[in-house]
C-alpha cells in the first residue's frame, strides 16, 4: 500500500464550477496482480471536463459524484506486475486528477518514446493534436490553398490546427481574447487574427479577410459557438465546411442557448457544418502520428503549452484558470518532477 492523493466530484456545477464542487481526497494505493503503480508527472485540463462535471452530457460517460475525475496524464510506472510495463517506463493514460494512479495494462493508452518529451502526449502529439487533425483533414476535407478561420485559436486545439492548416498552405485566420494572446498566434504563424474582446466579431472578421487579400471562408474550426460561429456563417463562400469542435461559448449556461441567427445562409451557400467526436476517428490515429512526429520535428508544429498549476491539491484550481482564459496553448498541471 502506498498513500496518495486524488480530486473527486462531490457536487455537480450549476453554470460555471466552482472550488466547493470537488475534494482532495487521501487514498491507499495497491498494485496487485496484472497491474502497474504510476506516478503522475502532468495531466492535462481541458474544457470538456466541464462538460462531463454535468450529469446531462450525452457524448461521454458523466463523472461520477464521490469519485475521482479522470482525464489524460503522463507518468512513470513506480511499480509493476506487468511483465512489458517494468518500472521506469513512461506511459500516457486516462486516470488523471491522481497523484497515483492504478491501470490494468489495458488502461496504459501508449508509451512514451524515449527522447520524446512526456508532455507533447497531452498536447500536439497527444488527443490535443488529434482532434485538430481530425477536424481540418478528415471532417472540413482542408484543401490546399483555402482560407481558414480558427475560433478560440489561442487554446490548446485551436493553436494546433492553425499550423496544420499553414502547414497545407492555407491562409488562416484566428480569433482569441487580448492583444497578447494575437501575438502569440501571430508568432505561431497566423496570417490574421480577431481580438473578439474587441468588438463585434462579424465586421472584424471582414477586416481581417480584407488584411489577407480574401473575400471569403472556405473552412471554419469552430471551438466557440455563439457570435463567432454566426460571423463565420456569415463570411462563408459557396459550398464551404465548417467543422464543429466545441461550444465554449454555452458552457456556463443553466438554460438553453439559441443557435446563430444566420442558417438560412447554411442554406443559399450550401453549406456543410459537420459536428464530430474525436474518439470515432481512432482507425486512423497512426496516420496522424506520422505526420505530428515529422511536423514537431522538423519545426512545422509546436506545441505551446501553460502549466497552470503545480500540486494536485491546485490541479482544480489551475482548471478554473484554464476555463477564464488564462493559459495559451495546452494547459497541464505539473504533479511531480
Amino acid at each position: 500500500m502506498t498513500t496518495s492523493r486524488e480530486v473527486r466530484l462531490v457536487a455537480r456545477p450549476e453554470g460555471r464550477p466552482t472550488r466547493d464542487l470537488v475534494e482532495v481526497v487521501e487514498t491507499e494505493v495497491e498494485c496487485g496482480a496484472d497491474a502497474v503503480v504510476v506516478r503522475n508527472l502532468a495531466m492535462s485540463v481541458e474544457p470538456y471536463m466541464q462538460g462531463r462535471m454535468s450529469e446531462h452530457v450525452d457524448y461521454a460517460t458523466p463523472y461520477a459524484l464521490g469519485e475521482p475525475l479522470g482525464g489524460h496524464a503522463v507518468g512513470q510506472v513506480v511499480a509493476s506486475t506487468v511483465a512489458d510495463l517494468p518500472e521506469g517506463t513512461v506511459v500516457l493514460h486516462e486516470k488523471g486528477w491522481r497523484e497515483l494512479s492504478r491501470l490494468r495494462p489495458d488502461e496504459v493508452q501508449a508509451r512514451v518514446p524515449d527522447g520524446t518529451d512526456p508532455l507533447a502526449l497531452l498536447g500536439a502529439l497527444g488527443q490535443t493534436g488529434f482532434t485538430a487533425w481530425v477536424g481540418l483533414s478528415l471532417v472540413a476535407g482542408l484543401q490546399a490553398g483555402e482560407t481558414v478561420f480558427i475560433t478560440s485559436a489561442a487554446g490548446a486545439v485551436g493553436a494546433v490546427a492553425g499550423q496544420i492548416a499553414k502547414a497545407q498552405g492555407c491562409t488562416v485566420i484566428g480569433s482569441c481574447g487580448g492583444q497578447e494572446k494575437g501575438r502569440v498566434l501571430r508568432g505561431l504563424g497566423f496570417d490574421a487574427v480577431v481580438d473578439h474582446r474587441a468588438g463585434p466579431v462579424r465586421s472584424s472578421l471582414k477586416e481581417a479577410l480584407a488584411s489577407v487579400g480574401r473575400t471569403h471562408l472556405d473552412v471554419t474550426f469552430d471551438n466557440v459557438g455563439g457570435e463567432q460561429l454566426e460571423a463565420a456563417i456569415r463570411h462563408m463562400g459557396d459550398h464551404g465546411r465548417i467543422a464543429l469542435c466545441g461550444a465554449i461559448s454555452t458552457y456556463d449556461a443553466t438554460s438553453p442557448v439559441p443557435g446563430p441567427r444566420n442558417l438560412l445562409l447554411a442554406i443559399w451557400r450550401r453549406l456543410r457544418l459537420e459536428g464530430f467526436i474525436v474518439g470515432d476517428h481512432e482507425t486512423h490515429r497512426s496516420r496522424f502520428d506520422q505526420r505530428m512526429t515529422r511536423w514537431l520535428a522538423d519545426g512545422t508544429v509546436v506545441d505551446p503549452r501553460t502549466e497552470v498549476a503545480q500540486g494536485i491539491e491546485n490541479a482544480f484550481d489551475g482548471f478554473l484558470r484554464m476555463l477564464d482564459g488564462a493559459s495559451t496553448g495546452k494547459s497541464y498541471v505539473r504533479l511531480a518532477d
